[in-house]
C-alpha cells in the first residue's frame, strides 16, 4: 500500500543518521509470537495436527523476501501465485517461466510501486491479470467471523491462499500499510500465522486473529478505503485473453484504441456501403503492430480449440493479413 516505503525504511521520527543502517527489529511480543520460538513451534505443531496448516508448505517452498522496501504487495502475490503453480505464460529468466516481482507490472508501473507502494485494489487487479481467481473483501464488507471462516477454509487446503492487507501499528510494529500471506491458523488459540515478506524486518509470527482483523479494519490514506483480505486460488477456466495479455503492452494498447475508437468511427462512415468494403477497411486500418497480437490470440484460441479446422483456417487467414 502507499506508505509501505516509509513502513519498511524506518519509523517516523527517526533521523536519517539513526535510520541509515538497520539489521531487523525486535518483534513486539506480545501480541505476536515468533514462529521459531518454542511457543511458536508448539502452535505450529498443534495447528498442523488440527489440519489448518495445509497451505503452509507450498507457500514456504516458494517464499521470498520483498526485493524493495515498497514491494510487499508484489512479493506477497509472487509467493502465492507460485505456490498455486500458476504458469505466468512468459519467461522470467533463461528458459524458466516463474512469477517474480518484476513481472507484476500490468496494473501499476513498477517505478510507481517502488516509490509509493501499491494499493489493495491494484494487488487484486494484478492477481486477475496473472490468471488467478480472486475474491477480495474490504473490512467494511465482512466481519471477523467471515475472516475466520475463510481463513479456516484456505488453511485447510492447498488450493487457496489468503493475502492480508493490514496496518502494522495495530500489531505494535513500526511502519504503516503492509501485505503478507497468511500461512496457517491455530483454532484453539484463534491465531493466524503471518509469513511476513519483509523478512529483513520481522520474522514470521503468530498474531491473535481479532487483532489482525482490527489491523485490516483501517483506512488506507492513499485511497480513503478500508484495507482487508483477498482469497487467491487457481482459476478453473483458462485465462481470458483480456487477463492473459499484459495491459501495458504496446500492441494491446493500440488494438484497444482500434476497437474502441477507430471501429466506432468506421461504422459511422456513410461511405462504407457494403460488407466487402467494410472488411477491406477493417483490415487496412489495423495498427502496424497488430500482427504480433493477432498471431498470439489466434494461437491461443487454436490450442484451446485443440486444433479445430476452423481455428486453423482463421489462423492462416489472419496471419497472412497481418503480414501484409
Amino acid at each position: 500500500m502507499l506508505g509501505t516505503m516509509a513502513s519498511e525504511a524506518g519509523s517516523q521520527g527517526e533521523s536519517k543518521a539513526q535510520a541509515a543502517s538497520l539489521y531487523g527489529r525486535v518483534l513486539p511480543s506480545p501480541p505476536a509470537v515468533e514462529f521459531a520460538s518454542p511457543d511458536g513451534r508448539r502452535l505450529f505443531s498443534e495447528a498442523l495436527q488440527g489440519g489448518t496448516m495445509q497451505g503452509f508448505f507450498s507457500l514456504v517452498s516458494c517464499f521470498q523476501t520483498q526485493s524493495e522496501p515498497a514491494f510487499c504487495g508484489l512479493a506477497t502475490l509472487s509467493v502465492v501465485l507460485n505456490a498455486l503453480r500458476i504458469d505466468p505464460g512468459r519467461r522470467w529468466k533463461g528458459p524458466w517461466r516463474w512469477f517474480d516481482e518484476s513481472m507484476l507490472d500490468c496494473c501499476e508501473h513498477l517505478d510507481r510501486v517502488r516509490s509509493h507502494g501499491i494499493t489493495f485494489g491494484k494487488v487484486a487487479c494484478l492477481a486477475h491479470c496473472a490468471g488467478a481467481e480472486v475474491r477480495a473483501f474490504r473490512a467494511g464488507q465482512v466481519t471477523v467471523h467471515d475472516l475466520r471462516r475463510y481463513l479456516v477454509r484456505c488453511a485447510s487446503s492447498q488450493d487457496c491462499h489468503l493475502i492480508a492487507s493490514y496496518h502494522r501499528k495495530l500489531l505494535g510494529q513500526t511502519g504503516t500499510g503492509h501485505f503478507s500471506p497468511i500461512g496457517g491458523y491455530h483454532a484453539g488459540q484463534d491465531m493466524a500465522l503471518i509469513l511476513d515478506v519483509a523478512r529483513f524486518k520481522y520474522p514470521p509470527h503468530w498474531v491473535p486473529l481479532p487483532l489482525l482483523w482490527e489491523a485490516m479494519n483501517t483506512i488506507d490514506e492513499a485511497t480513503g478505503l478500508l484495507r482487508g483480505f483477498m482469497l487467491i486460488s487457481r482459476n478453473s477456466a483458462a485465462p481470458s485473453l483480456i487477463n492473459a495479455v499484459n495491459c501495458r503492452d504496446e500492441s494491446w494498447k493500440s488494438m484497444s484504441k482500434y476497437c474502441t475508437e477507430d471501429l466506432t468511427n468506421l461504422l459511422k462512415d456513410d461511405n462504407v456501403d457494403s460488407v466487402p468494403t467494410l472488411l477491406s477497411r477493417l483490415v487496412k486500418q489495423l495498427p502496424p503492430n497488430a500482427g504480433s497480437l493477432i498471431r498470439w490470440a489466434i494461437e491461443v484460441r487454436r490450442q484451446e480449440e485443440r486444433g479445430s479446422i476452423l481455428m486453423v483456417i482463421l489462423y492462416i487467414f489472419f496471419v497472412s493479413v497481418a503480414s501484409r
